[in-house]
């Protein structure tokens, strides 16, 4: 009887984990990034090649990074959440368009609306998108007027969450 004991509570053990585990937010995984400088990159932009975009370009602004595709779904259903948050003026909104094709990005802005963004920058390998720890898109990152990230949003962008968490801290860190 002893000798099932111990395999018993290792299995209650991992069985509360996985409750635990299953109750989780994918999209509230916590970004080391957060609070920590933007990562160093300059890379062409999509619309001209022979100009480039760095962070440094937007340093004391505030900011949001939103990582896309033209190969991407998710990306279409926050588009037009995009565009209309570009129309408000609120906050400028840099694309870094991500392991994409530059004929298809631009194209598919064409196709959804137009260009939500100031500038994108063409990541065609995806090495800056490595650097914000990027695993899937859309991604998007409230950057403040010094350079450091200040929120991360995994998926796409929503009304809501432009609503409850993003503009208000955008409007926060622009006080500040």
């Amino acid at each position: 009887m002893r000798r099932f004991l111990l395999p018993l509570a290792l299995f209650i053990v991992l069985a509360g984990f996985l409750a635990v585990g299953l109750r989780l937010n994918p999209r509230e995984v916590p970004s080391p990034l957060v609070g920590k400088p933007v990562p160093a990159f300059r890379l062409a932009q999509l619309h001209a090649t022979d100009k480039t975009i760095s962070p440094d370009d937007m340093r004391g602004k505030v900011w949001l990074l939103n990582v896309w595709a033209s190969w991407c779904v998710s990306c279409k259903q926050e588009h037009p959440v995009l565009v209309d948050l570009n129309r408000q003026n609120r906050i400028a909104i840099v694309g870094l368009n991500y392991k994409d094709e530059r004929r298809a990005a631009i194209a598919w802005l064409n196709d959804h609306g137009g260009d939500p963004y100031v500038v994108s920058a063409m990541d065609a390998d995806g090495r800056v998108g490595i650097d914000f720890g990027v695993y899937g898109v859309p991604e998007t990152f409230l950057i403040d007027k010094q350079g450091t990230i200040r929120y991360k949003h995994i998926g796409p962008v929503t009304e809501e969450a432009l609503k409850t968490k993003i503009l208000p801290l955008a409007e926060t860190l622009s006080r500040g």
